[in-house]
């Protein structure tokens, strides 16, 4: 199946120091995206609120009619999830600054929760700002599982979008999958030997998911694999962090068996120490 992509979003958004920000943020998205975009405050409407935000979108350098403003009052992550089911939304973001006592609450368990509930896509912005920061290098997780061939399609679709300069395909490799006692010279070449050898073909099975992309959506496009082998999730995370990712693309789930969400370890990782912007790409966007 083949990604499906991002044509409405939605901003959940808190009268934070970081508001200005996150709203040129998400408006630039939509512009990127070529999306419409709705604008969610969960959270009592005051004319005070109403005219700080109104002059917000006005002093936008990213105008777009295509944007709608919605107050509503309730749990956080209830209401946005609602929200994302009633708009029938493709991408939720979520934004705070990393600096801010704010960021716990919005993008600590708020953010779990609704990585969890979301029923689309959702981008944690980790540092909004209000002139754009380019985003150059985007890694995205290459796990042997069912969902990433449309993770890995997401993320070419939205560095194609973001004019980015680069891909990076993470094999994370589990070192049980070596399996071999270290104790003389001989049983070290016989590890190293193995490590080349799933290393291979990680990179071939790798490879192949980008083969079955649209050559449309991948030319142009500058990509390569790196294999690591460490923890899932914990190893992605540092990777992304060491190298100054841009944007980690992430599955959302690593099955699906009667409607029922099986939350991967590899996100709880994540999300406990966000390396960068995150984008976790759920199965609303297969087919």
């Amino acid at each position: 199946m083949a990604f499906h992509p991002f044509k409405t979003l939605l901003f959940g958004f808190a009268f934070s120091p970081s508001l200005k920000a996150n709203v040129y943020e998400a408006s630039r998205l939509a512009m990127y995206f070529k999306a419409s975009l709705i604008f969610v405050h969960v959270g009592k409407k005051t004319p005070k609120k109403e005219k700080v935000f109104q002059q917000l979108l006005e002093e936008c350098p990213t105008q777009s009619d295509q944007i709608q403003t919605y107050w509503k009052e309730g749990d956080p992550v209830a209401t946005l999830a609602n929200a994302c089911e009633e708009f029938d939304i493709d991408l939720l973001l979520l934004g705070a600054l990393k600096r801010e006592n704010v960021v716990k609450y919005y993008l600590g368990s708020i953010a779990r929760k609704l990585t969890r509930q979301a029923p689309c896509s959702v981008l944690l912005m980790l540092n909004p700002s209000i002139e754009r920061s380019p985003c150059k290098h985007v890694v995205v997780n290459g796990f042997d599982s069912p969902q990433t061939q449309d993770t890995v399609e997401a993320a070419f679709h939205v560095a194609n979008a973001l004019t980015s300069e680069k891909i990076t395909l993470v094999e994370e490799i589990s070192e049980s999958r070596v399996a071999i006692a270290v104790n003389d010279d001989r049983s070290l070449r016989k590890a190293t030997l193995r490590k080349q050898k799933i290393d291979r073909q990680e990179k071939l099975r790798v490879t192949d998911i980008v083969k079955k992309i649209p050559s449309k959506i991948t030319e142009g496009l500058k990509y390569e694999t790196q294999s690591i082998f460490g923890r899932r999730g914990y190893s992605i995370g540092h990777y992304a962090r060491v190298v100054r990712a841009d944007l980690l693309v992430m599955n959302a789930q690593e099955e699906q068996r009667f409607y029922h969400r099986f939350f991967p370890r590899d996100l709880e990782h994540i999300l406990a120490e966000l390396p960068t912007d995150v984008l976790i790409i759920h199965s609303k966007n297969h087919g």
